[in-house]
């Protein structure tokens, strides 16, 4: 079966990094565009940023633009999101998910239809 697997969360405090990776398993990884959401306490689960499934195309949420990046490895089945300048707001459980559709990049959670179990991201002050 499918099976996404985060990791590389954790305690950072404000203006430091992290790097998040989500493994893949039980599909031909390749094929398909793969996002990132994430969701803070209290709120609903928002989109972070996608990657196409060549990694040619990208696309971020303006609260993170120009401070994550998006990247995959078709050959390790693996895709990462490097976050730099974090601020306390990022904080929250961080998901990898899987777009098969293959309709270009797309910030809807409800097109996604496989998610990894999270991992927390805390930026402390």
């Amino acid at each position: 079966q499918v099976q996404l697997v985060e990791s590389g969360g954790g305690l950072v405090q404000a203006g430091g990094s992290l790097s998040l990776s989500c493994a893949a398993s039980g599909l031909t990884f390749g094929r398909y565009a793969m996002g990132w959401f994430r969701q803070a306490p209290g709120k609903e689960r928002e989109f972070v940023a996608a990657i196409s499934w060549s990694g040619g195309g990208t696309y971020y949420a303006d609260s993170v633009k120009r401070r994550f990046t998006i990247s995959r490895d078709n050959a390790k089945n693996t895709f990462y999101l490097q976050m730099n300048s974090l601020k306390p707001e990022d904080t929250g459980v961080y998901y990898c998910a899987t777009d098969r559709a293959n309709k270009g990049l797309r910030v809807g959670a409800s097109f996604y239809d496989y998610w990894g179990q999270g991992t927390q991201v805390t930026v402390s002050s």
